[in-house]
């Protein structure tokens, strides 16, 4: 399809974002068991002052119940892509997943600064995650379809992001116990 001048874009940019989160959080469900059993013992005893509760929890998610949050998170994902692909672009939930996801990638790639390490999600970050944002942001702009990104529009994903992270990783605590 050609999308030059058209005013929409095409499934490789809408239904491309469920594409590089799929991939992306592949990386993450692979790496964070392995992670949080050798590496959060360690960041426990450099960061004192964080809450002995937020350690209780990280090392309560096993890979089991890692793997059913994002299969929760995949049905936020994919309906924000479908609702890209079905308004060309336009659609508004399509376009804060899109500003999230990549924000989120330099999220994981300051937790890989912050602890020195290779933690889940950095990899694929800066080689998927913010170049798909970015060429997918660069097209919406190229149709004239790009909504600016106001301060509160930004809160507003943030917080979509956040609540979305929350729901998928209370459904996954309720699904799967730990014995």
């Amino acid at each position: 399809m050609d999308e030059e001048r058209t005013g929409t874009v095409g499934a490789g940019v809408t239904l491309g974002l469920f594409a590089a989160w799929a991939l992306h959080d592949a990386e993450e469900t692979a790496m964070m068991p392995r992670w949080i059993r050798t590496r959060v013992p360690e960041l426990r005893e450099s960061a004192p002052r964080v809450p002995e509760a937020v350690w209780t929890r990280l090392e309560a998610t096993d890979g089991r119940r890692f793997a059913v949050a994002v299969g929760v998170m995949a049905a936020a994902v994919g309906a924000a892509a479908v609702a890209g692909h079905r308004t060309g672009g336009r659609s508004a939930t399509y376009q804060a997943a899109l500003g999230a996801f990549g924000a989120h990638g330099f999220v994981h790639l300051a937790q890989a600064a912050a602890t020195r390490s290779l933690t889940p999600g950095a990899l694929t970050s800066p080689l998927v995650v913010i170049p798909f944002t970015a060429w997918a942001r660069g097209r919406l702009r190229e149709q004239g379809i790009l909504r600016p990104t106001r301060p509160r529009d930004a809160a507003a994903g943030a917080l979509g992001a956040v609540a979305a992270l929350a729901v998928s990783h209370g459904v996954a605590r309720l699904l799967v116990r730990r014995p």
